[in-house]
């Protein structure tokens, strides 16, 4: 080992859902949304002023941090955006997770927390979910340094009620709780209308998914203004510019065209639905999704064995061999013509 690379950060990174580049293919393993945005965006592409790229985008992002203060009924100084949901949660760590007591999240959740937390020297614990894959509140009764978890949570598309959300936050005023929200679109309740109630209550959601803009890298996060002022300061002690030009105004028209984001979240909800319908008739079983994709077993065909033979058919979902997991396919929502023909092909699998 050279003497330099002592000194070197060294961290397990997390690793992204498949992005393969052949074409022809059914993409299910990313929880992207198979619909394009808003036609608006298209509109204000063709209208862009190029010659703006020659200047800095916006540092505070004025316009997109107001359509949404005005979309959600708060004042601007209460939204925080940043590049992505990814981006946004991992200010936060650095911002509100400085205690030397672990930060607390489920055993089975989002990967990238227990990166971020081990990127950043941040203690952690993960208390397990129960059987069916819920949260058990009082695991988060004890003494830490933040809560942080998925509503609904991923890979699981298990949504935990706001009664049981807002006993975790009522037991842990004294850290800051986050509530990642990038599904709750497709199901559920937010978190948001607690967060007048509870000044520790952070609650972030994306653009990537509902939205349809997984490509603008978009997130954002709503809660108090003491909150939020002190995520730009770190954002600020980072990066002053961290949303492009065209991400900032892609954005407001995504905001503001409501009757386009609800048709497609309708779209997708339903075609979950009947998906759920033919997976249970081919022996699958799976979480009540409220999210855009169905966490999914098979009776008697190992979850590894399918995930290997659809992508030999370029069907792509997403296997996590980890524990508890490792017999669980992620399968992503996509438009009702591919959802069946991976039904199709997943009979064929389970038929031979």
């Amino acid at each position: 080992m050279n003497a330099w690379e002592k000194n070197i950060r060294k961290v397990v990174p997390y690793v992204p859902g498949e992005q393969p580049k052949e074409d022809g293919i059914i993409k299910l393993n990313t929880n992207e949304n198979p619909y394009p945005p808003t036609p608006k965006a298209t509109q204000v592409a063709a209208e862009f002023d190029m010659d703006t790229l020659k200047l800095y985008p916006d540092p505070d992002a004025f316009a997109l941090v107001n359509v949404l203060a005005d979309y959600y009924g708060l004042n601007s100084d209460q939204v925080y955006v940043g590049v992505g949901s990814d981006d946004v949660i991992a200010m936060a760590f650095m911002t509100y997770f400085n205690s030397d007591k672990p930060i607390l999240f489920p055993d089975i959740s989002y990967s990238f927390y227990s990166v971020w937390a081990d990127l950043y020297k941040i203690p952690y614990e993960r208390p397990s979910l129960d059987d069916n894959f819920n949260i058990i509140a009082s695991d988060y009764y004890k003494e830490n340094g933040g809560v942080i978890f998925p509503n609904p949570n991923a890979p699981t598309a298990v949504y935990t009620t706001l009664d049981i959300v807002e006993d975790i936050i009522k037991h842990n005023q004294d850290v800051v709780v986050i509530v990642d929200e990038a599904y709750i679109d497709f199901g559920g309740k937010s978190a948001l209308e607690l967060i007048e109630k509870y000044d520790n209550l952070l609650v972030v959601q994306t653009f990537s998914k509902s939205r349809s803009m997984a490509g603008m890298r978009i997130g954002y996060a709503m809660g108090n203004k003491a909150l939020i002022k002190a995520l730009n300061d770190v954002k600020f002690s980072f990066n002053s510019y961290t949303m492009n030009a065209t991400s900032l105004v892609y954005g407001v028209e995504a905001v503001k065209d409501d009757e386009y984001f609800k048709t497609c979240i309708d779209k997708i909800v339903k075609t979950r639905e009947v998906a759920k319908k033919r997976l249970t008739e081919l022996g699958f079983t799976f979480t009540d999704s409220k999210a855009n994709f169905i966490f999914a077993t098979h009776k008697s065909v190992k979850a590894k064995d399918i995930f290997e033979k659809l992508k030999d058919e370029h069907i792509y979902v997403r296997y996590f061999n980890l524990p508890r997991i490792d017999n669980y396919l992620r399968i992503t929502v996509g438009t009702d013509e591919e959802m069946g023909k991976l039904v199709e092909a997943l009979r064929e699998i389970v038929e031979e």
